[in-house]
C-alpha cells in the first residue's frame, strides 16, 4: 500500500510537471503567433499589385502608384515613406502601419 508521504510526493511532482508543461506550451503558442503575424505582413518593396490590393483602402490605382513609385525612386527605406505615394496620407497610412513592412 502507498504511504501518504509517497502519495503527496507523486502529487507534487505531477503538479510541477503540469505547471511546466503549460508554461512551455504558452511560450510556444506566443512564438508561433508572432511568426504567423510576421509572415502575414506585406512587404511594400516586393509586393505585387494583387498583394497590395489586399490592404485596406488600397485599390488597383493606388497599388499601381506604389509600384511606379518603387520603379522611379527605388525601395522604400521605411514604412512611413509610403505616404510619399499620391493618394496615401496619414489616415490611410495609420490603417496600414501594422500590416506592412519594408
Amino acid at each position: 500500500m502507498i504511504s501518504f508521504k509517497k502519495l503527496v510526493s507523486i502529487f507534487v511532482v505531477l503538479s510541477l510537471f503540469m505547471v511546466l508543461s503549460v508554461n512551455v506550451y504558452s511560450v510556444q503558442k506566443e512564438s508561433s503567433a508572432a511568426s504567423t503575424k510576421a509572415s502575414r505582413l506585406i512587404n511594400i518593396n516586393t509586393a505585387s499589385a494583387v498583394q497590395l490590393t489586399k490592404l485596406p483602402r488600397i485599390g488597383e490605382k493606388i497599388s499601381q502608384r506604389i509600384i511606379d513609385f518603387r520603379k522611379n525612386n527605388g525601395k522604400f527605406k521605411k514604412s512611413a515613406d509610403l505616404m510619399k505615394v499620391k493618394g496615401i496620407g496619414e489616415k490611410i497610412f495609420e490603417k496600414l502601419r501594422k500590416l506592412i513592412t519594408v
